[in-house]
């Protein structure tokens, strides 16, 4: 059965309730049913969430050593954890898939919002779609030659 890792940072742990007008009303568990609905049968995805910047970081490092593609929402590490950038970056580098994604759109936020240590290193970027930017990232590494 193929997995797919999708990382979930700080605050997420608080969708539904966390700025309901940007980021919606539903939680992490309706985003888990939400991809798990739209997974095919033979793909499990394991959706994570931390506050916790070392334990992204090793689950990035689960990614290369299962080769694992993976969905990261960074959120606030987004602009300025290059620790996280730099597991992402081996993710990539071992040729595993790294799609990074946000709720909103971070260009239509505050300026500091603007910048993102992740996307460089990433294999590709989908913002601004609410739980959509997961599924369109679904859809990439599921569907993907």
């Amino acid at each position: 059965m193929r997995k797919i890792l999708v990382l979930n940072g700080p605050n997420l742990g608080r969708l539904g309730s966390r700025e309901p007008d940007v980021y919606g009303a539903a939680d992490l568990d309706d985003l888990r049913d939400y991809l798990a609905g739209e997974a095919p049968d033979d793909l499990t995805i394991d959706l994570r969430q931390s506050d916790d910047e070392a334990e992204l970081i090793h689950w990035l490092y689960e990614a290369v050593d299962t080769n694992t593609p993976v969905i990261i929402n960074p959120a606030a590490f987004t602009h300025y954890s290059y620790a996280l950038r730099d597991a992402a970056a081996l993710v990539t580098k071992a040729g595993v898939a790294l799609i990074e994604v946000h709720i909103s759109n971070p260009h239509a936020r505050e300026t500091f919002r603007h910048t993102s240590v992740v996307s460089a290193v990433a294999t590709g970027v989908i913002a601004g779609f609410g739980f959509d930017s997961y599924r369109l990232a679904l859809n990439f590494l599921t569907f993907r030659p």
